[in-house]
């Protein structure tokens, strides 16, 4: 059971990774007016993220927080990406839902309204859950 708890920091970060990745791929379909994999693309990365979401939880409730053992300038630096990291990912969470509700809807005009806002934030939080893992886990 430990071996298992323990690969779950680095598969968040794939899932993680992944949904911005699909996120972006979605975005760069919808530009080229491709609706059907802008759809397939924005819900594979909607799917990640929920997965992100469960292991993410799972790793919170099962074993102890990992401590950042950097000091000094990449400890602020750490802090100040992990802070803005959360908040926006906090943040993230109803836009998405909101950005979906609206597409499934076929309310297309306020969908784009939410993810153009939604979409930035998504790959921030997306690439910053990328480099705090890394700095918590291989720094």
């Amino acid at each position: 059971m430990t071996a298992l708890i323990e690969t779950l920091p680095a598969l968040g970060a794939v899932l993680i990774l992944g949904s911005g990745l699909l996120a972006l791929l979605g975005f760069a379909f919808i530009r080229r007016h491709n609706v059907p994999r802008h759809k397939l693309c924005m819900m594979g990365a909607a799917t990640l993220a929920a997965s992100f979401l469960i292991v993410y939880l799972t790793r919170w409730a099962l074993a102890a927080t990992t401590p950042f053992r950097g000091q000094g300038a990449v400890r602020l630096l750490y802090l100040a990406i992990l802070g803005s990291h959360s908040v926006l990912a906090i943040t993230l969470v109803p836009l998405v839902l909101l950005a979906l509700f609206r597409a499934l809807r076929s309310d297309f005009a306020r969908h784009k309204r939410i993810a153009r806002v939604a979409l930035p934030i998504w790959l921030y939080v997306a690439g910053t859950g990328w480099v705090v893992y890394w700095l918590l886990h291989h720094y």
